[in-house]
């Protein structure tokens, strides 16, 4: 009985620890993509006439787009799936001349970007007022800015309340002010460049939104940003089908442990089932008998399989994830556990059962 409860254990504890640990993964970058980032980006439109003839390509002429009205970013919150959005962070951008040198400044708004952007490592502070700006890792390594530095450019001077650590990309070449300064600064007073809304659930409907958000703003371009999203977790639904097959492989063998230590059982107790029949129990007695042994016993390795798969996934989790993630104790995922632990213990027992029933008890009392 105890190889038939490790064998089982085994298995159900192999299923319920992958199982879990999809489960959590997917939860993992749930989270991420309700906290960081942004799933829709809104530009302005533009026109791009392609030059070609005879397979020559000669360039192309592009329509400058036009700014976005800020003014009519209200719009937004009026789609029918408004409640899904959790922000929307609205961007100016334009060139300025920095001690002999053009930069790209962008004004935000410092309430929503520096939220919106929880990935962002500042030294130092985020925009607190107009007359401050956040400079980007390759800027500062340039014009040799550091926090508390002084930055004069369009006729203002500005105190450095931050510097963003290296992220790669082009933020590491951007002045971030406040939206208002950029835009008197710019002279785009009531226009942005672009806008970013983060949706506040990983499954909202994204592609409805952007359909509703072009309708009330038609003249701009909407589109989903969810390439980076959709490759996450199309590799978390690739684990989790490579789970259940490592799994299912991993019961077939409990299955065998159970079906091999039954036939063992059963001959093992020739002489007293053969007492048994012989003192009148019928052969679905004897069935009955030893298939409720199996499930008394798979139910026990079932229970103990889900808690020890709980057990090592609380374990392996904080190895495969950057920040802590609580694992959820699922009563439907331990049931379940006991349920298949259930059908496969008297699924594999049901043959010694039945070879059990056969047995002639005459044999059996020859051998008292």
């Amino acid at each position: 009985m105890a190889f038939l409860v490790v064998g089982l254990l085994i298995g159900v504890a192999t299923v319920v620890t992958l199982l879990s640990l999809s489960d959590a993964l997917t939860a993992d970058i749930q989270h991420k993509m309700e906290n960081y980032g942004a799933n829709i980006l809104i530009t302005p439109r533009s026109d791009n006439l392609s030059l070609s003839y005879g397979g020559i390509t000669l360039g192309g002429v592009s329509v400058d787009a036009t700014e976005i009205q800020q003014s009519e970013l209200g719009k937004i919150m009026t789609i029918p799936n408004h409640r899904n959005i959790a922000a929307i962070a609205p961007k100016v951008l334009g060139v300025v001349e920095v001690q002999g040198g053009r930069v790209m400044f962008m004004g935000v708004d410092p309430s929503k970007e520096f939220a919106l952007k929880k990935w962002w490592a500042i030294t130092g502070n985020p925009v607190a007022s107009d007359d401050q700006v956040v400079v980007g890792y390759s800027v500062a390594q340039k014009m040799n800015l550091a926090p508390g530095s002084k930055l004069e450019f369009a006729g203002k001077q500005f105190s450095v309340s931050g510097v963003l650590a290296k992220t790669g990309s082009q933020d590491d070449q951007l002045l971030i002010g406040s939206l208002p300064m950029a835009q008197q600064l710019l002279n785009k007073q009531g226009k942005v460049s672009l806008v970013e809304v983060a949706a506040l659930c990983a499954d909202c409907p994204v592609t409805d939104m952007v359909t509703q958000i072009s309708n009330v703003l038609p003249a701009v371009e909407v589109s989903a940003i969810q390439q980076v999203v959709k490759t996450r977790m199309h590799t978390l639904a690739q684990f989790r089908s490579f789970s259940l097959a490592i799994g299912s492989v991993v019961l077939l063998v409990g299955a065998l442990v159970v079906f091999v230590t039954m036939m063992g059982s059963v001959n093992e107790r020739t002489r007293e089932i053969g007492i048994f029949r012989a003192l009148g129990f019928r052969r679905s007695h004897v069935m009955r008998l030893i298939l409720m042994e199996a499930a008394v016993v798979s139910l026990l390795a079932g229970l103990l399989g889900f808690l020890v798969g709980m057990g090592a996934t609380e374990v392996v989790l904080p190895l495969m994830t950057e920040q802590s993630v609580a694992v959820a104790w699922d009563p439907v995922l331990g049931s379940g556990a006991m349920l298949m632990a259930l059908l496969i213990g008297t699924a594999a027992a049901f043959y010694p059962a039945l070879q059990a029933s056969r047995l002639d008890p005459t044999e059996a009392l020859r051998a008292l």
